[in-house]
């Protein structure tokens, strides 16, 4: 029996990638997959291109598989793989790269359509309902990597959380690169239209949104969201990425900090205070001045968001950033370290802030979940009885009786 190992660098559309490569593997007759690329006769490694670590996390990888286990097979594939094919075979030339529809066809007989009945060790499915981006933002490598845009057919996106619910998953968080832009490529309908579609499926389940841009949240996704309650999380995720205008002006960015404070403003105003909204932001950027910086602290203070994803600047081959001086790496680091203590401060404010207050929790684990609002709790309890015989991925309504985190 062939033993096939895939290992998922980056984001949640890599991993819902994978997935898909994984069930399909899990298909074929006398092939398993395996955890241990030492026992594979094939590695597909989906790789990420973002940072300047997650290449480097790769190639480690190659480097292991290929010094550890002479007999397997390679394969290189994602955005790494699609940036960089000439440079990867230059320096490993006994692999392979592959894009992810040339191994969909070499080794399934197919066009890739990305569909998902599961997602293993995830207490959340991901589906994947859109690809590719042409923001071309300073910084970002990104639309080099994935430049053309798709979206998944509505009535196949609706009938695959239908199957990933008879899977029971209590939870679906939808992805993509840009999913804002998502919009069917039949009937031309758009994000907003799609959650009305879900929404209107009687099982008990709950719909959360990966990162989406401020500019995408129209009032109509807004409307679409808020009518269907519970079975919309509380959550945004929201990529800030400067609080300067300044800065967000060279960083390419379709916003300045005024249109995204009164974005934030209007969801908590339509949702409640104790709606999540979490952030993307980079430090480092190599026209951030210490003012530019100061700026964007004081903006994210103001906002009082949920909390934050630091990212300190990688300068990425290709893009427009990557031409231009780079900061000192003592300022870089510094600056991270400010954010990720501004970060902690923001979690813990909304955690205390939420005491009292009754929370849809969904079951990852035995006494431990989390909120519509991505509010991590634990010691979960249901009329004096631990929640030990609760299975997993269940929703339950609990109210938060204390936080553990101390007030600010």
């Amino acid at each position: 029996m062939s033993k096939v190992f895939i290992k998922t660098f980056g984001c949640r559309v890599n991993q819902t990638e994978s997935q898909y490569f994984l069930e399909n593997f899990e298909a074929i007759h006398n092939i398993s997959i395996t955890n241990n690329f030492k026992d594979a006769n094939l590695c597909i490694l989906n790789t990420c291109c973002v940072t300047h670590k997650a290449e480097r996390d790769a190639k480690k990888q190659v480097r292991q598989i290929l010094t550890q286990n002479k007999k397997a097979k390679v394969i290189l594939t994602g955005c790494f793989a699609n940036v960089n094919k000439k440079n990867i075979l230059e320096e490993f030339p006994n692999i392979k790269v592959l894009s992810k529809v040339e191994i969909s066809q070499k080794y399934f007989q197919k066009k890739p359509d990305w569909a998902v009945k599961t997602h293993k060790g995830h207490s959340r499915a991901f589906v994947k309902i859109q690809d590719g981006c042409d923001s071309f933002c300073s910084y970002c490598i990104v639309p080099f990597a994935r430049p053309k845009k798709t979206s998944k057919p509505l009535k196949k996106a609706v009938q695959e959380i239908k199957e990933i619910l008879k899977n029971h998953f209590a939870e679906i968080v939808l992805t993509g690169i840009n999913i804002g832009n998502y919009k069917c490529p039949n009937s031309g309908v758009d994000l907003a239209d799609l959650l009305l579609e879900i929404f209107k499926m009687e099982k008990q389940f709950r719909i959360r949104l990966s990162s989406i841009e401020t500019y995408s949240i129209t009032d109509k996704l807004i409307e679409s969201a808020k009518a269907a309650d519970q079975k919309f999380c509380d959550y945004f995720h929201l990529p800030l990425q400067s609080g300067s205008t300044k800065v967000l002006k060279e960083m390419n960015r379709k916003y300045d900090a005024k249109d995204y404070e009164n974005k934030v403003n209007k969801i908590r105003k339509i949702f409640g205070k104790n709606i999540g909204i979490y952030a993307d932001v980079i430090c480092g950027y190599p026209t951030e001045t210490d003012e530019d910086f100061k700026s964007s602290l004081n903006f994210i203070k103001k906002l009082k968001l949920s909390g934050l994803h630091v990212f300190s600047f990688s300068a990425r081959n290709g893009t427009k950033a990557y031409n231009l001086k780079q900061l000192p790496a003592s300022i870089i680091t510094k600056r991270a370290k400010k954010l990720r203590e501004l970060d902690k401060q923001l979690r813990q404010k909304f955690a205390n802030n939420l005491v009292g207050t009754t929370q849809q929790v969904l079951i990852e684990k035995s006494g431990i979940g989390v909120c519509g609002n991505f509010q991590r709790v634990e010691n979960l309890q249901i009329s004096g009885a631990s929640t030990s015989k609760i299975l997993k991925n269940q929703l339950i309504t609990i109210k938060i009786s204390k936080s553990n985190l101390p007030t600010i």
